[in-house]
Protein backbone atom coordinates (compact mmCIF):
# COMPACT_ATOMS: atom_id res chain seq x y z
CA UNK A 1 0.00 0.00 0.00
CA UNK A 2 3.11 2.33 1.10
CA UNK A 3 4.89 1.62 -2.47
CA UNK A 4 1.57 2.65 -4.56
CA UNK A 5 1.31 5.85 -2.36
CA UNK A 6 5.07 6.64 -3.75
CA UNK A 7 4.30 5.65 -6.98
CA UNK A 8 1.35 8.17 -7.47
CA UNK A 9 3.19 10.88 -5.60
CA UNK A 10 6.41 10.16 -8.07
CA UNK A 11 4.14 10.45 -11.42
CA UNK A 12 2.13 13.51 -10.36
CA UNK A 13 5.68 14.62 -9.71
CA UNK A 14 7.09 14.16 -13.26
CA UNK A 15 4.01 15.70 -15.19
CA UNK A 16 3.66 18.42 -13.15
CA UNK A 17 7.45 19.99 -13.90
CA UNK A 18 6.09 19.92 -17.81
CA UNK A 19 3.03 22.47 -16.63
CA UNK A 20 3.70 26.31 -15.67
CA UNK A 21 1.38 25.98 -12.52
CA UNK A 22 3.38 24.17 -9.46
CA UNK A 23 1.70 21.77 -7.92
CA UNK A 24 2.41 21.11 -3.97
CA UNK A 25 2.45 17.62 -3.14
CA UNK A 26 3.26 15.77 0.57
CA UNK A 27 3.81 12.36 1.86
CA UNK A 28 3.42 11.33 5.23
CA UNK A 29 5.51 8.60 6.61
CA UNK A 30 3.96 6.37 9.65
CA UNK A 31 5.67 6.11 12.75
CA UNK A 32 7.63 4.01 13.95
CA UNK A 33 6.30 2.28 17.42
CA UNK A 34 9.01 3.27 20.15
CA UNK A 35 11.00 -0.33 21.50
CA UNK A 36 9.87 -2.10 24.11
CA UNK A 37 13.35 -3.30 24.84
CA UNK A 38 15.69 -1.34 27.20
CA UNK A 39 19.72 -2.32 27.76
CA UNK A 40 20.24 -3.25 31.05
CA UNK A 41 22.36 -1.42 33.14
CA UNK A 42 25.91 -2.78 32.95
CA UNK A 43 27.95 -2.72 36.64
CA UNK A 44 31.67 -3.30 35.98
CA UNK A 45 33.24 -5.33 38.49
CA UNK A 46 36.10 -4.77 40.62
CA UNK A 47 37.98 -7.80 39.09
CA UNK A 48 37.40 -6.48 35.60
CA UNK A 49 38.14 -3.28 36.23
CA UNK A 50 41.17 -3.83 38.12
CA UNK A 51 42.19 -5.87 34.59
CA UNK A 52 41.56 -2.76 32.26
CA UNK A 53 42.97 -0.43 34.89
CA UNK A 54 46.54 -2.00 34.58
CA UNK A 55 46.88 -1.90 30.98
CA UNK A 56 46.79 1.67 31.74
CA UNK A 57 49.45 4.44 33.63
CA UNK A 58 47.16 6.55 35.96
CA UNK A 59 44.28 4.85 37.80
CA UNK A 60 40.90 5.92 36.73
CA UNK A 61 37.97 6.31 39.82
CA UNK A 62 35.08 4.08 38.55
CA UNK A 63 31.52 4.97 39.96
CA UNK A 64 30.18 1.65 41.45
CA UNK A 65 26.99 2.47 42.99
CA UNK A 66 25.52 5.89 44.34
CA UNK A 67 27.70 8.43 45.61
CA UNK A 68 29.88 5.81 46.39
CA UNK A 69 33.37 5.27 43.97
CA UNK A 70 36.17 2.70 43.99
CA UNK A 71 39.87 3.29 43.02
CA UNK A 72 42.48 1.07 43.82
CA UNK A 73 45.02 3.98 45.22
CA UNK A 74 43.59 6.41 48.19
CA UNK A 75 43.29 9.94 46.45
CA UNK A 76 45.34 12.79 48.71
CA UNK A 77 41.98 14.77 49.38
CA UNK A 78 40.64 11.83 51.17
CA UNK A 79 43.69 12.10 53.55
CA UNK A 80 43.32 16.06 53.96
CA UNK A 81 39.43 15.32 54.50
CA UNK A 82 40.26 13.22 57.40
CA UNK A 83 42.86 15.91 58.98
CA UNK A 84 40.24 18.29 58.63
CA UNK A 85 37.66 16.42 59.94
CA UNK A 86 39.68 15.20 62.96
CA UNK A 87 40.31 19.05 63.47
CA UNK A 88 37.06 19.99 63.85
CA UNK A 89 36.85 17.24 65.87
CA UNK A 90 39.57 18.83 68.48
CA UNK A 91 38.11 22.33 67.66
CA UNK A 92 34.61 20.80 69.45
CA UNK A 93 36.33 19.97 72.63
CA UNK A 94 37.89 23.32 72.82
CA UNK A 95 34.92 25.21 72.27
CA UNK A 96 33.74 23.07 75.16
CA UNK A 97 36.36 23.10 77.26
CA UNK A 98 36.24 27.33 77.00
CA UNK A 99 32.06 27.24 78.00
CA UNK A 100 33.17 25.20 80.97
CA UNK A 101 36.01 27.24 82.21
CA UNK A 102 33.88 30.62 81.81
CA UNK A 103 30.86 29.04 83.75
CA UNK A 104 33.19 27.32 87.17
CA UNK A 105 35.25 30.60 86.78
CA UNK A 106 32.04 32.56 87.31
CA UNK A 107 30.90 30.45 89.87
CA UNK A 108 34.20 30.32 91.73
CA UNK A 109 34.07 33.90 91.60
CA UNK A 110 30.79 33.87 92.98
CA UNK A 111 32.48 31.79 95.73
CA UNK A 112 34.90 34.37 96.69
CA UNK A 113 32.17 37.34 97.43
CA UNK A 114 29.54 35.38 99.20
CA UNK A 115 32.05 33.36 101.24
CA UNK A 116 34.04 36.88 102.29
CA UNK A 117 30.34 38.40 102.55
CA UNK A 118 29.50 35.43 105.01
CA UNK A 119 32.52 35.15 106.89
CA UNK A 120 32.27 38.70 107.66
CA UNK A 121 29.21 38.72 109.29
CA UNK A 122 29.27 35.90 111.34
CA UNK A 123 32.72 37.31 112.46
CA UNK A 124 31.16 40.54 113.09
CA UNK A 125 28.17 39.24 114.77
CA UNK A 126 30.03 37.12 117.49
CA UNK A 127 32.22 40.06 118.15
CA UNK A 128 28.82 42.17 119.20
CA UNK A 129 27.31 39.36 120.80
CA UNK A 130 31.07 39.22 122.77
CA UNK A 131 30.55 42.89 123.41
CA UNK A 132 27.00 42.63 124.44
CA UNK A 133 27.74 39.87 127.14
CA UNK A 134 30.48 42.04 128.07
CA UNK A 135 28.21 44.55 129.37
CA UNK A 136 25.31 42.63 130.68
CA UNK A 137 24.58 40.99 133.98
CA UNK A 138 25.16 37.53 134.93
CA UNK A 139 22.64 34.29 134.57
CA UNK A 140 20.99 32.71 131.79
CA UNK A 141 21.17 35.66 128.83
CA UNK A 142 24.75 35.65 129.37
CA UNK A 143 25.45 31.94 129.12
CA UNK A 144 23.24 32.20 126.10
CA UNK A 145 25.48 35.08 124.68
CA UNK A 146 28.44 33.61 125.21
CA UNK A 147 27.38 30.15 124.11
CA UNK A 148 26.42 32.05 120.86
CA UNK A 149 29.39 34.18 120.24
CA UNK A 150 31.84 30.90 120.93
CA UNK A 151 29.85 28.72 118.50
CA UNK A 152 29.63 31.84 115.40
CA UNK A 153 33.18 32.43 115.65
CA UNK A 154 33.92 28.52 115.75
CA UNK A 155 31.75 28.46 112.73
CA UNK A 156 33.55 31.26 111.22
CA UNK A 157 37.18 29.08 111.89
CA UNK A 158 36.12 26.47 110.16
CA UNK A 159 34.77 28.26 107.07
CA UNK A 160 37.83 30.20 106.75
CA UNK A 161 40.27 27.20 106.91
CA UNK A 162 38.26 25.60 103.57
CA UNK A 163 38.36 29.26 102.41
CA UNK A 164 41.74 29.52 102.79
CA UNK A 165 42.62 26.27 101.40
CA UNK A 166 40.81 26.45 98.25
CA UNK A 167 41.66 29.83 97.43
CA UNK A 168 38.38 30.73 95.28
CA UNK A 169 39.95 34.34 94.13
CA UNK A 170 43.23 32.42 92.54
CA UNK A 171 40.64 29.35 91.45
CA UNK A 172 38.79 32.09 89.30
CA UNK A 173 41.93 33.60 87.98
CA UNK A 174 42.90 30.33 86.33
CA UNK A 175 39.73 29.34 84.43
CA UNK A 176 39.98 32.78 83.26
CA UNK A 177 43.72 32.24 82.07
CA UNK A 178 42.72 28.74 80.62
CA UNK A 179 39.25 30.57 78.99
CA UNK A 180 41.75 32.68 77.12
CA UNK A 181 44.40 30.11 76.36
CA UNK A 182 41.82 28.31 74.77
CA UNK A 183 40.19 30.35 73.07
CA UNK A 184 43.83 31.17 71.40
CA UNK A 185 44.03 27.68 70.82
CA UNK A 186 40.57 27.57 68.62
CA UNK A 187 41.88 30.82 66.90
CA UNK A 188 44.78 29.09 66.22
CA UNK A 189 43.29 25.50 64.92
CA UNK A 190 40.52 28.06 63.06
CA UNK A 191 43.63 29.53 60.91
CA UNK A 192 45.08 26.51 60.25
CA UNK A 193 41.88 25.03 58.32
CA UNK A 194 41.24 28.02 56.75
CA UNK A 195 44.89 28.28 55.46
CA UNK A 196 43.64 24.93 54.43
CA UNK A 197 47.41 22.78 55.11
CA UNK A 198 47.11 20.21 57.98
CA UNK A 199 49.21 17.91 58.78
CA UNK A 200 49.24 14.59 60.79
CA UNK A 201 51.74 16.31 63.10
CA UNK A 202 49.41 19.38 63.83
CA UNK A 203 46.67 17.17 64.51
CA UNK A 204 48.66 15.23 67.37
CA UNK A 205 50.40 19.06 68.43
CA UNK A 206 46.91 20.12 69.03
CA UNK A 207 45.58 17.02 70.72
CA UNK A 208 48.92 17.21 73.31
CA UNK A 209 48.40 21.19 73.63
CA UNK A 210 44.30 20.56 74.89
CA UNK A 211 45.69 17.64 77.27
CA UNK A 212 48.57 19.71 78.66
CA UNK A 213 45.90 22.37 79.29
CA UNK A 214 43.73 20.32 81.01
CA UNK A 215 46.33 19.48 83.08
CA UNK A 216 47.92 22.96 83.78
CA UNK A 217 44.43 24.16 84.68
CA UNK A 218 42.26 21.26 86.00
CA UNK A 219 38.50 21.52 86.53
CA UNK A 220 37.85 19.49 89.82
CA UNK A 221 38.76 20.33 93.39
CA UNK A 222 39.96 17.45 95.05
CA UNK A 223 43.09 15.71 93.92
CA UNK A 224 44.31 17.28 91.39
CA UNK A 225 43.92 20.73 92.97
CA UNK A 226 46.90 23.10 91.99
CA UNK A 227 48.88 23.72 95.13
CA UNK A 228 48.03 27.18 96.80
CA UNK A 229 50.66 27.11 98.84
CA UNK A 230 54.04 25.50 97.14
CA UNK A 231 57.21 26.03 98.87
CA UNK A 232 59.05 28.00 96.10
CA UNK A 233 56.91 30.57 93.43
CA UNK A 234 57.02 28.25 90.05
CA UNK A 235 55.85 29.68 86.96
CA UNK A 236 52.74 28.14 85.27
CA UNK A 237 53.59 25.25 82.58
CA UNK A 238 51.03 24.58 80.14
CA UNK A 239 52.96 23.50 76.93
CA UNK A 240 52.81 19.76 76.21
CA UNK A 241 55.82 17.50 76.81
CA UNK A 242 58.14 17.15 74.16
CA UNK A 243 59.40 13.57 73.18
CA UNK A 244 62.69 14.38 72.10
CA UNK A 245 64.58 16.96 74.92
CA UNK A 246 67.60 19.03 73.93
CA UNK A 247 70.01 18.61 76.99
CA UNK A 248 71.74 22.49 77.61
CA UNK A 249 69.56 24.07 75.56
CA UNK A 250 71.12 27.52 77.30
CA UNK A 251 74.32 26.68 76.41
CA UNK A 252 74.12 25.49 73.21
CA UNK A 253 71.98 28.48 72.02
CA UNK A 254 75.05 30.54 72.14
CA UNK A 255 77.25 27.99 70.29
CA UNK A 256 74.55 27.98 66.88
CA UNK A 257 76.60 27.89 63.30
CA UNK A 258 76.60 31.22 62.22
CA UNK A 259 75.75 31.86 58.63
CA UNK A 260 75.09 34.74 56.09
CA UNK A 261 71.37 34.43 54.18
CA UNK A 262 70.01 31.11 54.88
CA UNK A 263 66.35 29.85 54.18
CA UNK A 264 62.96 30.54 55.06
CA UNK A 265 63.29 33.86 56.54
CA UNK A 266 66.32 33.45 58.57
CA UNK A 267 69.83 35.17 58.71
CA UNK A 268 72.50 35.79 61.46
CA UNK A 269 71.20 39.27 62.32
CA UNK A 270 67.58 38.10 63.17
CA UNK A 271 69.35 35.25 65.24
CA UNK A 272 71.49 37.56 67.23
CA UNK A 273 68.22 40.09 67.33
CA UNK A 274 65.99 37.53 68.82
CA UNK A 275 68.98 35.67 71.50
CA UNK A 276 69.22 39.55 72.65
CA UNK A 277 65.80 40.01 73.14
CA UNK A 278 65.67 36.49 75.37
CA UNK A 279 68.51 37.87 77.37
CA UNK A 280 66.54 40.75 78.30
CA UNK A 281 63.63 38.91 79.49
CA UNK A 282 65.75 36.09 81.08
CA UNK A 283 67.58 39.32 83.22
CA UNK A 284 64.69 41.73 83.52
CA UNK A 285 60.72 40.59 83.22
CA UNK A 286 61.51 36.71 84.53
CA UNK A 287 63.76 37.35 87.28
CA UNK A 288 61.52 40.52 88.38
CA UNK A 289 58.24 38.07 88.21
CA UNK A 290 60.00 35.81 90.37
CA UNK A 291 60.67 37.99 92.90
CA UNK A 292 57.51 39.45 93.02
CA UNK A 293 55.61 36.08 92.57
CA UNK A 294 57.64 34.99 95.91
CA UNK A 295 56.65 37.85 98.08
CA UNK A 296 53.01 37.45 97.16
CA UNK A 297 53.17 33.98 97.71
CA UNK A 298 54.76 35.15 101.29
CA UNK A 299 52.07 37.69 102.25
CA UNK A 300 48.87 35.35 101.11
CA UNK A 301 50.65 32.61 103.32
CA UNK A 302 50.73 34.95 106.53
CA UNK A 303 46.86 35.93 105.68
CA UNK A 304 45.83 32.69 105.46
CA UNK A 305 46.98 32.27 108.78
CA UNK A 306 46.24 35.01 110.40
CA UNK A 307 42.63 34.88 109.77
CA UNK A 308 41.62 31.48 110.77
CA UNK A 309 44.30 32.53 113.99
CA UNK A 310 42.60 35.38 115.23
CA UNK A 311 38.57 33.98 114.86
CA UNK A 312 40.00 30.47 116.98
CA UNK A 313 41.35 33.29 119.59
CA UNK A 314 37.82 35.09 119.92
CA UNK A 315 35.78 31.82 119.99
CA UNK A 316 38.15 30.66 123.15
CA UNK A 317 38.30 33.94 124.51
CA UNK A 318 34.49 34.56 123.99
CA UNK A 319 33.78 31.64 126.51
CA UNK A 320 35.30 33.97 129.73
CA UNK A 321 33.18 37.04 128.73
CA UNK A 322 32.49 38.28 132.29
CA UNK A 323 35.42 37.40 133.69
CA UNK A 324 37.46 40.48 133.58
CA UNK A 325 38.33 43.36 131.50
CA UNK A 326 40.75 41.52 129.43
CA UNK A 327 38.44 39.20 129.02
CA UNK A 328 35.95 41.04 127.35
CA UNK A 329 38.26 42.87 124.90
CA UNK A 330 40.03 39.77 123.34
CA UNK A 331 37.16 38.26 121.71
CA UNK A 332 35.80 41.93 120.52
CA UNK A 333 39.39 42.97 119.46
CA UNK A 334 40.50 39.58 117.79
CA UNK A 335 37.04 39.42 115.83
CA UNK A 336 37.34 42.88 114.01
CA UNK A 337 41.15 42.16 113.67
CA UNK A 338 39.83 38.87 111.64
CA UNK A 339 37.42 41.05 109.25
CA UNK A 340 40.28 43.05 108.33
CA UNK A 341 42.26 40.38 107.33
CA UNK A 342 39.92 38.40 105.62
CA UNK A 343 38.87 41.48 103.51
CA UNK A 344 41.76 42.12 102.68
CA UNK A 345 43.47 38.66 101.43
CA UNK A 346 40.15 37.63 99.93
CA UNK A 347 38.53 41.49 99.17
CA UNK A 348 42.00 42.35 98.06
CA UNK A 349 41.95 38.62 95.78
CA UNK A 350 45.88 38.06 97.13
CA UNK A 351 45.62 34.86 95.27
CA UNK A 352 44.43 36.02 91.68
CA UNK A 353 47.46 38.13 92.31
CA UNK A 354 49.49 35.26 92.91
CA UNK A 355 47.99 33.30 90.12
CA UNK A 356 48.45 36.02 87.98
CA UNK A 357 51.79 36.55 88.73
CA UNK A 358 52.64 32.31 88.26
CA UNK A 359 51.03 32.87 84.70
CA UNK A 360 52.70 35.63 83.56
CA UNK A 361 55.89 33.71 84.69
CA UNK A 362 54.78 30.76 82.26
CA UNK A 363 54.23 33.64 79.46
CA UNK A 364 58.10 34.39 79.51
CA UNK A 365 58.79 31.07 80.06
CA UNK A 366 56.94 29.63 76.58
CA UNK A 367 58.43 32.42 74.99
CA UNK A 368 61.83 31.08 75.97
CA UNK A 369 61.07 27.92 74.77
CA UNK A 370 59.83 28.84 71.49
CA UNK A 371 62.80 31.14 70.68
CA UNK A 372 65.67 27.68 71.48
CA UNK A 373 63.42 25.22 69.86
CA UNK A 374 63.50 27.92 66.79
CA UNK A 375 67.13 28.66 66.92
CA UNK A 376 68.45 25.12 67.86
CA UNK A 377 66.83 23.90 65.18
CA UNK A 378 69.39 23.34 62.49
CA UNK A 379 66.89 22.59 59.69
CA UNK A 380 65.61 26.25 58.26
CA UNK A 381 62.94 24.74 56.57
CA UNK A 382 61.45 23.00 59.74
CA UNK A 383 61.92 26.72 61.45
CA UNK A 384 58.72 28.80 61.95
CA UNK A 385 59.58 31.29 59.29
CA UNK A 386 61.98 34.26 60.03
CA UNK A 387 60.29 37.13 59.52
CA UNK A 388 56.66 35.94 60.84
CA UNK A 389 58.27 34.55 63.99
CA UNK A 390 60.10 38.40 64.32
CA UNK A 391 56.48 40.02 63.85
CA UNK A 392 54.76 37.48 66.70
CA UNK A 393 57.70 38.25 69.14
CA UNK A 394 57.25 41.87 68.69
CA UNK A 395 53.52 41.58 69.19
CA UNK A 396 53.35 39.69 72.23
CA UNK A 397 55.59 41.85 73.78
CA UNK A 398 53.79 44.78 73.19
CA UNK A 399 56.18 46.33 70.75
CA UNK A 400 56.73 47.32 67.25
CA UNK A 401 59.30 45.52 65.36
CA UNK A 402 61.66 49.33 65.26
CA UNK A 403 60.93 48.60 68.98
CA UNK A 404 61.80 45.46 69.17
CA UNK A 405 65.63 45.63 67.37
CA UNK A 406 65.98 49.27 69.16
CA UNK A 407 65.86 46.85 72.12
CA UNK A 408 67.97 44.27 70.81
CA UNK A 409 70.75 47.00 70.12
CA UNK A 410 70.38 48.09 73.70
CA UNK A 411 70.61 44.53 74.77
CA UNK A 412 74.47 44.04 72.72
CA UNK A 413 75.51 47.53 73.95
CA UNK A 414 75.26 46.86 77.77
CA UNK A 415 76.68 43.40 77.36
CA UNK A 416 79.54 44.99 75.78
CA UNK A 417 79.70 47.52 78.78
CA UNK A 418 79.17 45.28 81.46
CA UNK A 419 75.92 46.93 82.30
CA UNK A 420 72.01 46.11 82.39
CA UNK A 421 69.62 46.67 80.11
CA UNK A 422 67.17 49.83 82.00
CA UNK A 423 63.83 48.24 80.65
CA UNK A 424 61.85 45.40 80.38
CA UNK A 425 61.26 43.22 77.41
CA UNK A 426 57.56 43.55 77.61
CA UNK A 427 55.22 46.40 77.60
CA UNK A 428 51.52 44.56 78.09
CA UNK A 429 52.28 43.47 81.77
Amino acid sequence: MASIQVSSVLSRTLCSSSSSNPIKSSFHVPKLPKSLYIAPKVRPSRKLFEELNGQFTHTIPVKIQENEYYSPKSSPSSSKTKTITQLYAILESVSDRIEMHQNIGEQRDNWNTLLLNSINMITLTASAMAGIAAISGSGEPLLALKLSSALLFSASTGMLIIMNKIQPSQLAEEQRNATRLFKSLKSNIETTIAIGNPTKEYVKDAIANVLALDKAYPLPLLGVMIEKFPQKYEPANWLPTKKSTRSNMISQINETKQKGWRKNGWNEGLETEIKDVLEVMKRKDMEDYERLGNLVLKINKTLAIAGPLLTGIAAVGSTFVGQGSWTSIVPVVAGALATAVNSFEHGGQVGMVAEMYRTCGGFFQMMENSIQENILEEDEEQRENGELFEIKLALKLGRSLSQLRDLARKSAYSREEGTTVDEFASKLF
